[in-house]
């Protein structure tokens, strides 16, 4: 080694084309971070420069300069537009397009103005609501400060649920006000359905076709920039690859005399190499009912043997009718396009008027699964004309009901059976009564998590929570506190639950009053509906704690609501805001201004479905 030293500096060719001390420190650090992929790829780089010579670096300068950015952002509530967005910035770079990637939150509204080329992936919350990370976004986008954008290129695409009445509107608003500001469609906005893969596929497709040539002409000159691969922890099972986890546990915990059936499930995660926080929630993959699909059959006149072809990943595949009917289409959830569908095919006169009506049609699909709509009007129907019909299955995301810090390579839920009856006939949802009734310990369930950063316990141990979880929304409150118990957190902890009645309906009772004693739970209140006269829900608790609940807001408490939707996320956050209005001495819209404030400050954060 002394020689070579030597010789290199009495070499003055040498001398003149080696690095100094300066621009080696400076190359080591650059290069420290690489993988063996990196740095093989950085060595080809630098090796083809040195032959280009001085006249490549000048035609990089120059090509470098006028590159456009395609700027893609999401708006998602549990991760399916982050996803989406994911996949679509992986095909633009792959095509040779400069692309930056963002969560919607984290873009400044106002740059706007500067972008030459934009894409929106954009879920819808609730009843038409923007997301949490949305929410400034949309309200600036949609308000008076909005700039004009006749230099802009866009498109959006809209996830949501046609079974809702604000279908995909966060995507319509941003379409339409985009549009309404003077920017330019590369594509028609594209609205999906729970069931959005293909579309999806084919949106991101069009896209990239439409804008390749614009936005990699300039940079052609450029070898093209690959991603490599990095080591990380991260599991390789999603919602496209889940995984075949072990069902280890399915109790009961509602009383004998309970109106409801409540288990609690256990599913071990094994070598997996999965993991959540609190707050996620678990996809469930399952299958019909045979006893359903059998049903089904029966009332299409057909026999179940028929040969039918369906798209999976990509590529036909030939099932059975009845293997296509119990593993890959959705039957007991309508979607109101079904209930259209099968109204012009059976040419019924009652159906035909459910189906004029589109909130009308919306309801009818929301109470009658898809065999009830067949015999609301039977007729016969070619086999593959009729699975071409139906929704593919969908998993079910359940919140998880368990801390990883406490029951490491399992995960819990906590499940309600959904049980009813259409025309005197007996009815179950599809995922619940699988996990409920069909699924037996040691089988396995296919499943993956939905991450979800927009319901998360506070950074600091220390800051006070108020968790609002009647029925089934107290699972996300019981990982909460496993959490909690797990960090030796400090900060205060207020439960507020409801049910039916306290002694069959008390989700993990014992759990609840464990925490209290140990004084991990703070306060509890609940209200048990039917164990008087007069019925009492948590917003009633809610409003005899008025004053208390608003000075844990002002000292800076974080506010949870996890359940149902349609009625209780509503009535409880009307009654939230008649506390801080009353208690704050603010006008109503004040108050609602205060309660916006929270939620752009994720202190208030909701899980409802």
């Amino acid at each position: 080694m002394p020689q070579k030293q030597l010789s290199l500096q009495q070499n003055p060719n040498t001398v003149s084309s080696s690095l100094d001390a300066n621009q080696l420190t400076l190359l080591q650090q650059a290069t420290s971070s690489y993988s063996s992929l990196q740095l093989a790829w950085a060595s080809g780089y630098l090796a083809a420069k040195s032959e280009q010579g001085q006249s490549a670096q000048v035609s990089v300068a120059s090509a470098v300069a006028p590159a456009s950015t395609l700027t893609i952002l999401y708006a998602s509530q549990t991760g399916n537009a982050k996803g989406v967005a994911s996949k679509l910035e992986q095909s633009a770079k792959a095509a040779g397009i400069n692309v930056v990637l963002k969560n919607i939150a984290d873009y400044k509204a106002k740059a706007l103005k500067n972008e030459s080329h934009l894409l929106i992936v954009a879920s819808t919350n609730g009843e038409g609501e923007a997301p949490d990370d949305a929410i400034e976004f949309h309200e600036y986008l949609l308000g008076k400060k909005a700039p004009k954008l006749p230099n802009l290129s866009y498109s959006v695409l809209a996830l949501g649920d046609s079974s809702y009445e604000f279908f995909c509107q966060t995507g319509k608003d941003f379409d339409e006000r985009l549009k309404a500001l003077g920017a330019k469609q590369v594509t028609p906005r594209v609205d999906c359905d729970i069931d959005y893969d293909s579309d999806c596929e084919s949106w991101t497709v069009n896209i990239v076709e439409s804008l390749k040539d614009e936005l990699t002409q300039a940079t052609s000159g450029l070898a093209p920039v690959i991603d490599l691969p990095t080591a990380g922890a991260e599991s390789q099972y999603s919602k496209q690859n889940p995984y075949e986890a072990e069902f280890s546990l399915s109790q009961k915990i509602t009383g004998r005399d309970s109106a409801k059936d409540v288990r609690h499930i256990e599913i071990d995660l094994g070598e997996s190499g999965l993991t959540y926080q609190p707050g996620d929630a678990l996809g469930v993959y399952f299958e019909n009912d045979s006893s359903l699909v059998a049903d089904l059959i029966a009332t299409l006149s057909l026999t179940g043997e028929e040969k039918i072809k369906l798209k999976v990943n990509g590529a036909n595949q030939v099932f059975t009718l009845t293997d296509a009917l119990t593993t890959q289409l959705e039957i007991t959830q309508t979607a109101p396009a079904f209930v259209e569908f099968w109204a012009k095919i059976s040419g019924d006169k009652a159906l035909t008027k459910i189906a004029a009506d589109k909130n009308t049609a919306r309801e009818y699909a929301g109470e009658h699964q898809i065999i009830d709509v067949v015999k609301a009007a039977k007729t016969e129907i070619d086999p593959q004309f009729f699975v071409e019909s139906l929704r593919k299955i969908t998993p079910r995301l359940y919140s998880i009901a368990s801390a990883q810090a406490e029951v490491e390579e399992e995960v819990h839920l906590t499940v309600g059976l959904v049980s009813f009856y259409t025309n005197g006939e007996p009815r179950t949802g599809g995922a619940s009564s699988f996990l409920a009734n069909r699924l037996e310990e040691g089988q396995n369930v296919r499943v993956f998590v939905e991450h979800n950063d927009n319901f998360r316990l506070p950074q600091s141990d220390d800051t006070p929570v108020i968790m609002i979880g009647p029925g089934t929304g107290v699972a996300p409150f019981r990982a909460f506190m496993q959490e909690r118990e797990a960090r030796d957190a400090n900060g205060d902890n207020w439960m507020f639950f409801g049910d039916q009645t306290f002694t069959q309906d008390f989700l993990y009772q014992v759990e609840w009053q464990n925490y209290l004693k140990s004084g991990l739970l703070t306060r509890m209140d609940v209200a048990f509906s039917r164990d008087q006269a007069t019925k009492i829900y948590v917003q009633d608790r809610l409003k005899e704690q008025a004053s208390d609940v608003f000075a844990w807001l002002e000292r800076g408490a974080h506010l949870y609501i996890c359940g149902d939707m349609s009625r209780m996320a509503k009535d409880v956050e009307a009654t939230l805001l008649e506390i801080i209005s009353e208690q704050g001495q603010l006008s109503s819209e004040q108050a609602e201004q205060y309660l916006k404030d929270l939620r752009s400050n994720k202190r208030y954060q909701k899980d409802v479905y």
